[in-house]
């Protein structure tokens, strides 16, 4: 019997058995004794995960990355804000138009156009000098746009947030859980992403933790965000549920959030440590990137520096296009297409991150499809070479 594809997209990914588990069973109430215990675990460890702290607030619901970007910018924005974003792909192009669209004035920062065939991110040094120009209320950027495989200095931009006194938003939805980020001791505002990405689940939650700051900052504005948005509407639902009371006001996707309370109690349950976590994704992109490297292959982001641990962006070699992916999925992997609209044609991407990372055999998998598809398509590459640099990699950093 033939295996099953091997999904190694930026997200939906490949999830763990308990997950799958989890979210196959019947449908709870959700009101249900286990499923209020379920949610507000689930609640708690999101603080653990995010590395928030005590007085940060998370939030889930059923949604998407993007109804979780809305719901950042209409509780921290409003109509004749200043509001900086820190430009690093498509994701970050939504980001601005959602700031727009809420009435705010809006002003980006951008590195490369991708007319060299590849990205490059803002530094911090630019954004610093764009924050002395105006009375920004919000800093806002892209842990990792999924579009482009740049990783942004999250670390940087929160210093520097804090540094001028605006609030910052982080989307998170291709980084958090993979790549590192210290909600509370960077100072962050918001840090929000999706439950399909490195968090683990299926599609179908919008996750998001916002620091006292920001409530704050929600409580201050004149313009109240839409009802589904709004925090001051889901705050006291979250906090009733870490209470491990039954609370309404939206049905909550229970099957999902019973799924994501087995998804973060696998990554810090037991006092397990996120520091694993985050060293597991940087172990096995270095992995990937020797395989890459050996199969004659360049990566989209032009910085070493800003190239993601939770994706490869991979620019097609001379001669090779779009036909590469389908002889890819001929052999078992599913890799996506590229998605920033300058470049889209030129490159394509694979995911890594989550459970596929404890299965070194399937990510040996993906880099066998790939060198395999390209020398069917006339780029002559060492495929056996290529996943035993893959494998030296992954025997280094383990000792």
């Amino acid at each position: 019997m033939p295996k099953r594809p091997l999904l190694m997209i930026p997200g939906p990914i490949e999830v763990s058995r308990g997950v799958v588990a989890a979210a196959a069973k019947h449908p709870s109430s959700h009101v249900a004794p286990g499923f209020i215990e379920a949610m507000g675990r689930a609640l708690e460890n999101m603080r653990r995960v995010w590395l928030a702290g005590a007085d940060s607030q998370p939030f889930a619901l059923a949604g998407s990355g993007t109804t979780v970007m809305d719901m950042a910018v209409h509780n921290l924005v409003e109509p004749g804000d200043q509001v900086l974003v820190v430009n690093s792909g498509y994701f970050s192009d939504r980001m601005a138009e959602m700031m727009r669209r809420r009435g705010a004035h809006v002003t980006e920062v951008k590195g490369s156009d991708g007319s060299d065939g590849f990205f490059v991110a803002p530094t911090v040094s630019d954004v610093e000098a764009a924050l002395g120009g105006r009375n920004f209320k919000v800093l806002a950027a892209t842990h990792v746009d999924t579009s482009t495989g740049v990783l942004v200095d999250a670390k940087g931009l929160c210093r520097l947030a804090e540094k001028h006194g605006v609030l910052s938003i982080f989307d998170g939805v291709c980084a958090t859980a993979g790549e590192r980020f210290e909600m509370s001791s960077w100072g962050a505002d918001v840090y929000l992403t999706a439950s399909q990405k490195a968090v683990g689940l299926p599609p179908g939650l919008g996750l998001m933790v916002a620091s006292a700051r920001a409530l704050e900052a929600r409580s201050a504005l004149s313009v109240a965000p839409p009802m589904s948005l709004d925090w001051q509407q889901w705050l006291p639902i979250m906090k009733a549920y870490e209470n491990r009371s039954p609370s309404y006001f939206a049905t909550p996707a229970t099957s999902l959030m019973a799924a994501l309370d087995v998804a973060l109690n696998e990554m810090v349950g037991d006092g397990k440590s996120m520091d694993a976590v985050f060293s597991l994704h940087k172990r096995s992109a270095e992995a990937m990137r020797a395989a890459w490297q050996v199969l004659g292959l360049e990566l989209l982001p032009k910085v070493p520096a800003e190239v993601a641990h939770t994706l490869s962006a991979i620019r097609f070699p001379q001669g090779i296009d779009g036909q590469l992916m389908g002889a890819i999925a001929q052999r078992g992997v599913i890799v996506a297409g590229g998605l920033h609209p300058k470049l889209k044609a030129s490159y394509f991407r694979v995911g890594h991150m989550g459970d596929v990372l404890l299965r070194p055999q399937d990510l040996e998998r993906t880099v066998r499809a790939v060198g395999e598809a390209l020398n069917a398509l006339g780029h002559k590459c060492d495929t056996d070479m290529a996943a035993q640099a893959m494998y030296e990699i992954l025997r280094k950093t383990d000792r």
